[in-house]
């Protein structure tokens, strides 16, 4: 990397006037202060927590994370300038052990030399769990600061003792009045308006998704091409194409999207649960995983409220093996939708959690002898089966005959509520409730 072991912030090099002609606009346009870092005003601002830092003129180590675009990388290059340390950096993606050793021998000359040293890691996720222990002694006697940037969760992709050692800061998408900024930062950079008519300037932040350097690049994009109209949404898709919406099947957002989605059906919200769903078939999701958690939603948040939900699922799996992409996805779509409609219940999901807690709690007691098998002589004769009343014989189909091993007593697992189905099932347990009792008396 060209700053790989750059001992000055950048800002108090002098510019070289055909480099930065040359450069990218998104480059051109990097924060020259924190000031000027957009929509992360929670952090740079006066009472943000790098804004209280640079105030008092001491770092601490910590953790930027945040979506792409969102200005990372700006923020640490601006933290070393604002406080006077020595700035390095390095990517993940290309450095390894060699590097790093490289990199605290140097930060050790420089503290004897009275300086400290800022380092920038760059996809800090990207590093071994071994290589991140490797930072822990440098960053604890002061070696160096460190700042690392990831997309990712740090909860799940850094060590703990790592974490321990750093604030975790998060930065926030930049939304469309941050965005909007950007472009018009851009237009005073470039000296023109950006061919657009203002419905299209819209999509054409729409389409950013929170990015500020796609933003950018797309925006640099029409300045080049400099078409002689204003151009309408309709003409901005064509040129731009669409943008794919930022989705890691492994990551963090996977499974944040899928929380959601269930959620939203637990709380009886189609549009959410639909929208949700939406986002990741869209972005790529495998059909079935998500036909799996819908049938989970079934079965766990509804139950025998509508025991129709578990059927829906099953059919809208088979459809969608019948029918495959597009066409199948119809299926999952009203699959979501009726379970987010569906009356709701988890009575059947806290009724597992019972029992298998009441079975490991009695280990193996024997059922009682009248309702145990006796298909040999000798377990008739031991009195198996002796004494069992054939229910269909009964009165109402009913015998009330007990069932629970003798040294246990009965429990209730299953207690339905007043919702849907459930209703009726309630009434019914409360029948045979009361018949068991009068014919036990």
């Amino acid at each position: 990397m060209a700053d790989l072991f750059n001992d000055a912030p950048p800002a108090s090099a002098p510019a070289d006037p055909v480099a930065t002609a040359a450069a990218p606009l998104a480059d051109r346009l990097r924060p020259a202060t924190l000031a000027d870092v957009i929509g992360q005003d929670h952090l740079t601002g006066p009472d943000g927590p790098i804004g209280r830092m640079v105030a008092a003129g001491k770092l601490s180590s910590m953790i930027l994370w945040g979506p792409p675009g969102t200005g990372k990388t700006s923020i640490a290059r601006l933290l070393a300038a604002a406080v006077g340390l020595r700035f390095v950096a390095l990517s993940a993606v290309f450095s390894g052990v060699a590097d790093l050793k490289k990199v605290f021998a140097e930060a050790k000359t420089a503290v004897r030399a009275g300086q400290r040293t800022l380092l920038f890691v760059d996809e800090i996720h990207r590093f071994n769990r071994s290589q991140q222990d490797g930072f822990l002694p440098f960053v604890e006697d002061g070696t160096v600061v460190l700042v690392g940037a990831t997309t990712e969760n740090p909860s799940f992709e850094l060590n703990a003792a790592l974490l321990s050692r750093c604030q975790v800061l998060v930065l926030h998408r930049l939304d469309a009045v941050a965005l909007d900024d950007l472009l018009t930062r851009a237009e005073t950079e470039v000296g023109r308006p950006l061919p657009l008519t203002s419905e299209a300037r819209e999509a054409l932040v729409a389409t950013a998704d929170g990015d500020g350097r796609f933003l950018l690049n797309q925006a640099e994009l029409l300045f080049d091409i400099g078409p002689q109209e204003a151009l309408d949404p309709a003409s901005l898709r064509d040129l731009l194409q669409r943008r794919l919406p930022v989705y890691d099947k492994d990551r963090e957002g996977h499974y944040g999207l899928i929380s959601a989605l269930h959620k939203s059906i637990r709380g009886s919200d189609p549009n959410a649960a639909l929208y949700y769903l939406a986002r990741m078939l869209t972005a790529g999701e495998e059909p079935l995983y998500l036909l799996r958690r819908l049938t989970r939603a079934a079965v766990e948040d509804i139950g025998l409220a509508d025991p129709q939900a578990l059927v829906q699922c099953m059919a809208a799996k088979d459809t969608y093996d019948f029918l495959g992409s597009p066409e199948g996805e119809l299926a999952i779509v009203q699959a979501c939708l009726y379970l987010a409609t569906a009356p709701k219940s988890n009575a059947v999901y806290k009724a597992q959690k019972a029992a298998w807690k009441s079975a490991k709690e009695h280990g193996s007691l024997s059922p009682p002898k009248h309702i145990l098998g006796a298909p040999t002589r000798l377990m008739r004769d031991l009195g198996y089966g002796e004494g069992y009343a054939y229910d269909h014989d009964a009165p109402d189909g009913f015998s009330g005959q007990a069932y629970w091993p003798e040294e246990m007593t009965a429990e209730t697992f299953y207690e339905p509520t007043d919702r849907g189905f459930e209703r009726k099932l309630a009434e019914r347990l409360a029948w045979w409730a009361q018949r068991r009792a009068d014919r036990t008396d």
